[in-house]
């Protein structure tokens, strides 16, 4: 089962968003908001709950996004705006003033949109392996993977009117976002949990519509470039030298739009992974607790 409790709040309607916390909120503590990346879960973040060096130091509340882990709406159709609104409303709901953000990949996409949003709230972010573009030819260029065939392959597979209610994704889809995320080389334990997590995320007609529209934010979202001028708040950038999904040239280029940021820095981590805070959760963690404690 789940490590996740729900809190309902009212955005698209009345969402019950599934969250995770290390432990009790303390409010003498600062905060840290974690966003998974693409059709995982908060379980993403499984090393930074044990360890006991980060949550002495910082609350950490993991978020799942719309269309993933136990996040439920009634709304078939939803974007990564609606998924910041919402996580800006659980802060909202569990008392919590303001806080850091942490997202990997399309994680790293939303903290942008909470600190466009809240600027109030959001006292830092930390983008984990991603990208603030579209996905475009110029990212492609820079060494980043083609999202747009990547992800339509299974939309136009989950697209139907037919009823699925013995759907869940295939162990084809589930190892090709292991590979990227964790690497092809990775635990056999940790490949096994996440087909297990995956499959059991995604079961019947809800599942192939939450897996299918996650997909199609994946490949329509929005970029950002244009509206990076506006966020003022401090920006950590890490980024795996392994990502087979973002590259660090792309990174390099996207970290300079942030030209109002409080203070920026982009940190590479050799041989870091898509999934950089489950393949090197040290180096991630060593940096949170420097970065969170600096600007708190």
């Amino acid at each position: 089962m789940p490590n996740t409790k729900t809190v309902h709040v009212p955005h698209l309607g009345g969402i019950d968003a599934a969250y995770q916390m290390a432990q009790a909120y303390d409010s003498s503590k600062p905060t840290l908001v974690l966003v998974n990346s693409f059709t995982t879960s908060s379980e993403l973040y499984r090393e930074q709950y044990a360890d006991k060096q980060l949550t002495d130091k910082m609350n950490l509340l993991a978020i799942e996004l719309l269309g993933h882990g136990q996040t439920r709406t009634k709304s078939e159709n939803f974007t990564y705006w609606d998924t910041a609104i919402m996580n800006l409303q659980v802060m909202d709901a569990l008392k919590i003033p303001k806080a850091f953000v942490l997202g990997t990949s399309q994680g790293g996409w939303i903290t942008a949109r909470m600190a466009l949003l809240a600027p109030e709230k959001i006292q830092g972010i930390i983008p984990l392996g991603t990208s603030m573009d579209f996905e475009s030819e110029r990212t492609r260029k820079l060494g980043c993977w083609d999202g747009v065939a990547a992800c339509t392959g299974p939309i136009d597979k989950w697209t139907t009117n037919t009823s699925t209610p013995d759907f869940q994704p295939d162990l084809d889809y589930c190892d090709f976002l292991i590979d990227i995320g964790f690497g092809k080389n990775c635990p056999q334990e940790t490949r096994d949990f996440w087909r297990e997590t995956i499959q059991a995320n995604y079961q019947g007609d809800d599942g192939r519509r939450r897996a299918r529209m996650a997909a199609i934010n994946l490949r329509e979202r929005d970029g950002l470039h244009g509206r990076l001028f506006d966020i003022k708040c401090p920006v950590m950038w890490l980024h795996g030298t392994d990502d087979v999904v973002y590259s660090v040239a792309n990174a390099e280029q996207e970290i300079k739009l942030f030209t109002n940021a409080k203070s920026v820095d982009l940190v590479t981590v050799d041989g870091g992974a898509h999934f950089l805070s489950a393949s090197h959760p040290k180096e991630v963690d060593d940096a949170l607790i420097q970065f969170v404690g600096k600007y708190a």
